[in-house]
């Protein structure tokens, strides 16, 4: 009998499904819910609500309950083996806040199959709305968390991160702060996965250290709440957090209501979710100290992974646990893919094809010419006023500019991500630009370690079905190893390896000590 694992990824604008057939090695199933066009009831836009204040972006938790109702009538009607299905994973938004009152416990225990989930849990929120990581409204609360904690530097070394808006922490303060009596109310404090968990489970599920990790709230290093941050958020926070647990972790079986109304068996276990980076990273392979991940999308983003816990004393970088066991390290960088753009429109370039040809011309290190592309403001390094930057270079220099635009953003993810104290072996390249082999050799060059494309459809709800399947052989004493459990289904693309050119290496070496100076000259000197 096939052994199949369900993977679910609740991010902002859908719901996706992912079954592995684990004996066979590979992907049986797929499907994905939007939002909008599936539940236009909830009145959302790219799954978010309307809101006067552009600050604010909250979602109806309802909204993603409704969205696991409607995904699992398509997978029965699709004829999906439900009933074979051993064991359940997930993920969802990292960040986003649940906040559920002193009904929920019951309500999730006895959930009616003859009712829809939204009809079921409609009167188990002490707050109707969710906050989630697009929310950008809690600058205030942000400062006041990281000065109880000791500043930047000290709310990083305990928590993995500086106090962000989108996180969770400080979310929570605003609420206490703004609707107190609301707040009094709230029994359990969910996050956007930890709420599925809870609904397929059937009862109040644990948070996994990857997702706790993007709250504010957690001691990274010792993996459980921190009192000091929790102290500085809200009063009696400590009460309304579950516990923090394993990703992958059993809760139990899953619930009647899934049993009875899809067909599961009663036997298909619900285990702990995660938040959508460490799934994802999972799911693009990322299972071994020194490997990393540069996702080449709206934003850049590095991600790297390693044993021992590092954390960045400037407070852009963030530190989360891995489904592995280990750290998950990441850096985001907003000028990614429309930064490009930007440069191929100003040059009048066609298409990607043209981009690499005419930065092919160029030399490695284009003779010293550094750009700083902050076409918009940007986060890494805190860049308020959108400005771009050039030193040494002509802006006439077509050419000369398509090689700059993509070394600057390499050189900044090498010069940003040097807190890790992890020179990576090896760089997985996923997203739009990765198909251009002009630009993964620049990419090779400046990290100076191979870099091999990888593409991977719905790569965090992959890594909930293998997330799903590692706490199925726990749980049956299997003694799973990561290496072999993601083998088959995280494989680069065969024949994509590039080399770093050892000369170019070099050059980046030292164009590396320019270009930190050019940004500190463009950030401090007046």
């Amino acid at each position: 009998m096939a052994k199949l694992f369900l993977g679910l990824d609740a991010s902002t604008q859908s719901l996706s499904a992912v079954v592995i057939d684990l004996d066979a090695r590979k992907v049986v199933y797929e499907q994905s819910v939007n939002y909008d066009q599936a539940l236009p009831q909830f009145k959302t836009k790219h799954g978010v609500l309307p809101n006067r204040d552009p600050l604010v972006k909250h979602s109806p938790p309802l909204l993603w309950a409704a969205a696991l109702d409607r995904l699992l009538a398509q997978m029965k009607k699709d004829k999906v083996a439900l009933g074979k299905i051993i064991a359940i994973s997930g993920c969802g938004q990292q960040h986003g806040s649940v906040y559920l009152n002193e009904k929920a416990a019951t309500t999730l225990a006895t959930l009616d199959p003859k009712q829809s989930l939204a009809d079921n849990l409609a009167g188990i929120f002490a707050r109707k709305t969710a906050p989630i990581w697009m929310d950008a409204s809690t600058t205030k609360e942000c400062a006041e968390i990281r000065k109880k904690l000791g500043g930047i530097k000290f709310t990083a070394s305990r928590t993995g991160s500086d106090t962000f808006e989108r996180f969770t922490g400080p979310q929570v303060r605003k609420f206490y702060k703004t609707e107190p009596k609301a707040y009094d109310k709230t029994t359990s404090i969910a996050l956007v996965s930890s709420f599925l968990a809870s609904v397929l489970a059937g009862k109040i599920a644990p948070i996994d250290f990857g997702d706790g990790a993007g709250t504010n709230l957690m001691d990274i290093r010792r993996k459980n709440w921190n009192h000091d941050a929790l102290k500085a958020t809200a009063p009696g926070l400590v009460k309304k957090l579950p516990a923090l647990a394993d990703a992958g972790w059993v809760i139990g079986p899953v619930s009647a209501y899934f049993v009875q109304k899809y067909g599961f068996n009663a036997a298909a276990l619900a285990t702990v979710w995660t938040g959508d980076n460490p799934a994802s990273a999972l799911g693009l392979g990322l299972i071994k100290p020194g490997q990393a991940a540069i996702s080449l999308g709206t934003s850049d983003t590095f991600i790297g992974t390693m044993e021992k816990c590092q954390t960045d004393e400037t407070g852009e970088g963030h530190v989360f646990g891995s489904p592995t066991g280990s750290y998950l390290t990441l850096v985001c960088f907003k000028n990614g893919s429309l930064a490009r753009e930007k440069i191929r429109a100003l040059y009048g370039l066609k298409d990607w094809s043209a981009f690499g040809k005419l930065l092919a011309t160029t030399p490695p290190g284009n003779n010293g010419g550094v750009l700083l592309p902050w076409f918009e403001a940007e986060i890494v390094p805190r860049v308020n006023q959108p400005k771009v930057h050039r030193f040494n270079l002509d802006e006439k220099d077509a050419a000369a500019n398509c090689r700059a635009i993509f070394e600057a953003q390499m050189l900044a993810m090498r010069l940003h991500s040097q807190w890790m104290q992890m020179a990576p072996e090896k760089i997985f390249a996923t997203g739009g630009a990765a198909s251009n082999p002009q630009l993964l050799q620049v990419m090779a060059d400046v990290m100076n370690c191979p870099v091999l494309r990888i593409e991977v459809a719905n790569s965090a709800a992959l890594g909930a079905a293998l997330q799903a399947a590692h706490g199925w052989l726990v749980a049956t004493d299997k003694s799973p190893k990561w290496d072999k459990l993601v083998a088959g289904f995280t494989a680069p693309l065969p024949g994509s390896e590039i080399l770093p050119d050892k000369k170019a290496a070099k050059v980046y070496d030292h164009l590396l000590e320019k270009y930190a100076s050019c940004e500190n000259d463009a950030l401090y000197v007046v």
